[in-house]
């Protein structure tokens, strides 16, 4: 009896540290997560002849079939010329919805010639990860996976099953992020790796501070068209398709829409102020945090390129082509508008604003976006999810502020969205904004983000899955 109560009692004691997850990565990890980076950055994951994505889900399975993933909870699935990868890890409560990381394993076109170093030849200089996904995004979502990793071979169990779900073609198509959301409609949460980030002193290389995103702005692409019967130039008519769509263009190029603001917005223009350089500029971001509807604030942000994005939506004339002679009235002429939607609002609304602000109906708007995006709202602020990111940055980068943001460009994201799940940007990495080569020349990402990398998924990824 006694030496069953003694074996229970040492049981108890020895089963929580089992379970629980890893206070610091040993060096083995962090090793890992370099060579892992390595050596999916010399996988020429680009859309067309060549693409080596589906290589690219190959060697990460390997890597989690070395730690504890068996055959059957790894999958990957070819789609055109890029595949998709979804990893299980079976959770103990099959009640409980599932946590999704995502992450992409498709990178944009890099020219060798126009480099310094080749763009698929990983280097390391000085501190550095040189190559093509460096930064966008192979490194973030390889430190990710390790994290997780590590957790599993630890001994962690979660109770809620946790799914890696990286696309294949994010950068182009955006089919198999379209298809992995439909398949995980179901799901709690998504943490998305292709997001997010620190910023670091340009000066002094210290961390300032931390943004997780919430929400992105619709990618929204309007062709606008004139046509004519022309004629011969020497008799010039009342109607001109030129004329007319450059009408609309400028009145079009000199519109702005109303100023918004949600909560995750006001929260960055908050925060963000008090690492404003230019007081103008921070004053600017605290009064309109207070008023959506200060004129002087929203005018003075919307002189920043940094800011012009965050106080609503935006449609810009990017292309021009009219005309069929140099002695010809223009039987055509057509523009294409580029519009970052503010979440709230569908491409139809905007495409009904613009159509409205042009005032020239001779002027035939279309949207040509197709299926690469959609519209989606934010993402709620939930208390689980800001909690477990607030813990996780503290104990990975002490006294680092966080911030909740909004991002202007567009990822995955938007499909889960489009679906009700949250799904957040939870990127670790820190970089100057003199190191941001993302889908630019000589891509780059400091090692030194490695440790804390993973502590942070130590803390965050158990906060949000027991």
């Amino acid at each position: 009896m006694r030496r069953t109560a003694l074996l229970l009692a040492l049981t108890a004691l020895s089963a929580p540290a089992l379970a629980a997850p890893p206070k610091a990565p040993t060096a083995a990890a962090e090793a890992q997560v370099l060579e892992l980076s390595k050596q999916s950055i010399a996988l020429r994951s680009v859309q067309g002849p060549g693409n080596k994505t589906a290589d690219v889900a190959k060697l990460y399975k390997q890597a989690l079939l070395g730690a504890g993933w068996s055959e059957k909870d790894i999958e990957i699935t070819p789609v055109d010329d890029t595949a998709y990868l979804v990893a299980t890890w079976q959770g103990s409560d099959p009640k409980l919805k599932p946590l999704v990381i995502s992450g992409h394993m498709d990178v944009v076109e890099a020219n060798p010639q126009d480099w310094t170093r080749d763009p698929f030849t990983p280097v390391v200089e000085n501190g550095y990860l040189y190559g093509r996904g460096a930064s966008d995004q192979k490194f973030s979502e390889v430190l990710a996976m390790v994290g997780l990793m590590e957790l599993r071979k630890g001994g962690y169990k979660p109770k809620r099953t946790i799914i890696i779900a990286f696309s294949g073609d994010e950068e182009t198509t955006m089919k198999t992020g379209r298809i992995l959301a439909e398949r995980f409609a179901h799901a709690e949460m998504v943490l998305n790796t292709d997001g997010s980030g620190g910023a670091l002193d340009e000066a002094t290389g210290k961390p300032l501070y931390w943004t997780w995103d919430g929400g992105e702005k619709t990618y929204v692409d309007i062709q606008l068209e004139v046509t004519n019967a022309g004629g011969h130039s020497s008799a010039p008519r009342a109607e001109n398709a030129i004329a007319q769509l450059s009408q609309a263009l400028a009145r079009i190029g000199a519109y702005r829409f109303k100023a918004e603001q949600n909560p995750l917005t006001k929260a960055y223009f908050e925060k963000a102020a008090q690492f404003e350089s230019d007081p103008k500029l921070a004053a600017a971001m605290r009064a309109f945090a207070a008023n959506v509807n200060d004129e002087a604030a929203v005018a003075t942000l919307r002189t920043s390129t940094g800011y012009v994005g965050k106080v609503g939506t935006t449609c810009v004339p990017t292309m021009v082509h009219g005309g069929h002679a140099v002695n010809a009235l223009p039987q055509r002429a057509t523009a294409n508008v580029n519009c970052r939607v503010f979440p709230g609002h569908t491409r139809a609304q905007i495409i009904a604003e613009l159509e409205k602000v042009a005032g020239v109906p001779e002027v035939k708007f279309t949207d040509v976006t197709g299926d690469t995006a959609t519209e989606s709202d934010a993402s709620p602020m939930r208390a689980d999810y800001v909690a477990a990111v607030d813990k996780a940055m503290a104990v990975s980068w002490p006294k680092v502020p966080v911030i909740p943001a909004q991002s202007s460009g567009a990822s995955d994201s938007m499909w889960y969205r489009a679906k009700g799940v949250p799904s957040y940007g939870i990127s670790p990495v820190f970089i100057k904004d003199s190191d941001d080569f993302s889908h630019g020349l000589n891509e780059r990402v400091e090692l030194r983000n490695i440790r804390p990398g993973l502590v942070y998924y130590f803390s965050l990824l158990p906060a949000l899955s027991k």
